[in-house]
């Protein structure tokens, strides 16, 4: 087989792949947003029988003959086939070292869990999801074996999700980031001014809140057709292509900022995703990097665009307009002070930008005990009540609110936690960079994001997965990781809202 024969049956190849992995993503997206509560089995069997063709698909050894007569000949070939081959080598690698049969059951274990979780989360009913965490764990130690054998296992999911990240190298960041996140927050809660966010809970229809969404949307320059917006109990984005995305929000009636944060953060995944190279479509290059970078395009929007008062200057007549009453007596700074309030909370996904590390911390620190056998499924309530009270002084009533919040362990994404801390320390640092290249404050004042997205289209989104994090940094910034410009964010920002000196 000539390298040119091998790339024509690499381009087919991926053709079926991204046809099963559209399919079951469909199938994913029906679940969360609109399937009703009693189709899980049935799903769980059709997505049983797509991933264990899928599997045959990509793990069967003619594929590793194809992509090693590739990548040996790569001077005969042209550089982007060749990238594709090497990442789908990485993928290639892994997944054949599954056995299919356990490839398939995991598939069904997750589908069967998630849906699990949505009923216990809903009826407060730990017990009824506790085995699956169980047995995910058991699979991915397991998988785990099968990759990297001898390394930590946690260790193999968080580079899974961050390539190259360590727990060593998670330690030392969080325990960095604390070290300045609870005396500043200290300083808050004793020195700082009084910050009224009432106005927020009064009855925020949901039909205006939608009307908000499309226009948070349109601010955003996300083009409605290719982007549409779903709603689920956790909010989530997926992409079957670049020109179909999909995202999703929850709406609370006296809560319109979490609703509002949802949208910003998962549009700023879906920025990303609907960037990305034309030239990479249909290939395994043609999604984001990593989970970091990924995370660090959210958290941009949601944070340092979506909560600066550039931004909330822009929108805060439309918010007037769309919501009347509830803020005719509000001025747009007195909503930046509210929408940044600083208040150690029970949910992650409505936590306060500063504390917000804390949350990931607790969950990273539950991960770390139950790879390591130290704690079981059984244990999580306990542990989850135990480390809020001591990092963020507050106690969980039910675990609705506290263990079950989350819908990330029904997924098996264990190790993506430390992505949102890691993605909100490569944001802080983008913008460092990306504000001595353009005006960035005059253009989120202006209501014009275009040259911030053009900025981070060049630096970032249009290379999807052909270049690693370490490589995007470098090019984005010229620099490897610093989390200090994240500390040194958090400090200035905050500072000079609460009027620390």
């Amino acid at each position: 087989m000539t390298v040119r024969e091998a790339a024509e049956k690499l381009e087919k190849l991926e053709q079926k792949l991204n046809a099963y992995n559209h399919a079951m993503g469909v199938m994913y997206y029906d679940s969360a947003t609109a399937a009703p509560a009693g189709s899980a089995a049935g799903r769980g069997e059709t997505l049983g029988v797509l991933s264990g063709t899928y599997y045959e698909l990509f793990a069967a050894p003619d594929v590793g003959v194809l992509l090693e007569t590739i990548l040996s000949n790569r001077d005969e070939i042209d550089t982007l086939t060749a990238k594709k081959a090497e990442i789908m080598k990485r993928d290639y690698d892994e997944t054949s070292k599954i056995p299919q049969e356990e490839y398939v059951a995991f598939t069904k274990l997750c589908s069967d869990a998630e849906n699990v979780w949505h009923r216990a989360k809903k009826e407060n009913d730990f017990a009824a999801f506790a085995p699956y965490i169980d047995q995910i764990v058991e699979t991915l130690i397991r998988f785990a074996g099968y990759y990297s054998p001898g390394q930590d296992p946690y260790d193999v999911w968080l580079s899974q999700n961050e390539r190259g990240l360590t727990q060593k190298t998670l330690d030392a960041f969080f325990e960095s980031l604390r070290g300045k996140i609870v005396p500043l927050l200290q300083r808050i809660q004793a020195e700082g001014i009084e910050i009224d966010d009432s106005f927020l809970h009064q009855e925020y229809p949901i039909e205006k809140q939608k009307a908000f969404s499309d226009y948070l949307m349109q601010v955003m320059q996300i083009d409605r057709n290719y982007c549409a917006i779903g709603e689920t109990e956790h909010p989530f984005t997926t992409n079957f292509n670049k020109y179909d995305v999909r995202i999703t929000t929850h709406y609370y009636t006296e809560h319109p900022e979490f609703s509002m944060y949802s949208v910003i953060h998962e549009g700023g995944h879906a920025l990303y995703e609907l960037h990305t190279g034309d030239e990479l479509i249909g290939s395994c290059l043609a999604t984001g990097t990593s989970m970091g970078v990924h995370e660090s395009q959210s958290r941009l929007f949601e944070n340092m665009v979506g909560r600066s008062e550039a931004f909330i200057s822009y929108i805060f007549p439309k918010m007037q307009e769309i919501f009347g009453p509830q803020l005719q007596n509000v001025t747009a700074h007195q909503m930046y002070l509210a929408l940044n309030k600083c208040e150690p909370s029970l949910i992650r996904t409505e936590a306060d930008e500063l504390t917000y590390a804390l949350h990931i911390m607790v969950r990273y620190e539950i991960e770390k005990k139950l790879f390591k056998g130290e704690a079981k499924a059984k244990d999580l309530p306990g542990l989850w009540a135990e480390m809020m009270r001591a990092y963020l002084g507050i106690e969980v009533p039910d675990d609705t609110s506290g263990v079950l919040q989350d819908s990330h362990w029904s997924n098996a994404q264990m190790g993506y936690f430390p992505s949102y801390a890691i993605g909100s320390a490569y944001a802080a640092q983008f913008v460092a960079h990306l504000k001595r290249d353009i005006d960035m404050e005059k253009a989120i004042s202006s209501g014009n994001l275009k040259p911030v997205e053009d900025w981070l289209c060049e630096k970032i989104w249009r290379f999807g997965r052909g270049m690693d994090p370490e490589e995007i940094l470098l090019n984005a910034c010229g620099e490897p990781f610093n989390p200090t410009y994240y500390t040194d964010y958090l400090e200035e920002k905050f500072s000079a809202i609460y009027g620390l000196k």
